[in-house]
């Protein structure tokens, strides 16, 4: 496996690679449905965003993360992460995170953001096990979410 920077024509591999995974979006792994996986969604939340890299195998996309910088600020926010079901235990999570850590240390951002349900103990576990911190709650179209924190150039 590798990780690549993601390109808009990666939109509809990526979106068929969700979709044989029986997933409406690239957060369900985490419990978070905040991303369209249409091919068009996609192609839209990777071009708008700074940073969006792709994990592959010889059969294609197995994870994706998306993040993008605070205007001014010295924060980024972790848009999507999500990773294939049969590739999760894998480290595929892992590397994203470094990567996309990698990439918003060397833009001079100290922080890496990201929004869980509260009500998900896997996502908290998840963040929790790669040096997340909660920050606080609001309320979110997914209903109530954490908000978690971490020094990006931890997770390097």
């Amino acid at each position: 496996m590798h990780v690549r920077a993601a390109r808009p024509d990666d939109a509809e591999t990526l979106r068929t690679a969700v979709s044989r995974a029986r997933e409406t979006t690239v957060f369900d792994d985490i419990g978070s449905p905040l991303l369209d996986v249409s091919a068009a969604g996609v192609r839209e939340a990777a071009a708008e965003a700074e940073w969006s890299f792709l994990m592959e195998d010889d059969d294609g996309p197995v994870g994706v993360a998306i993040a993008h910088p605070d205007v001014g600020g010295s924060e980024a926010e972790l848009l999507a992460l999500w990773v294939h079901p049969n590739h999760a235990g894998e480290g595929v999570a892992a590397e994203l995170l470094s990567r996309v850590a990698s990439s918003v240390t060397d833009r001079d951002v100290d922080t890496l953001r990201a929004t869980v349900p509260a009500d998900s103990p896997g996502a908290q576990e998840f963040f929790a096990a790669h040096g997340f911190s909660p920050r606080g709650t609001r309320r979110g179209h997914a209903g109530e979410e954490s908000i978690v924190a971490a020094d990006a150039d931890e997770l390097r």
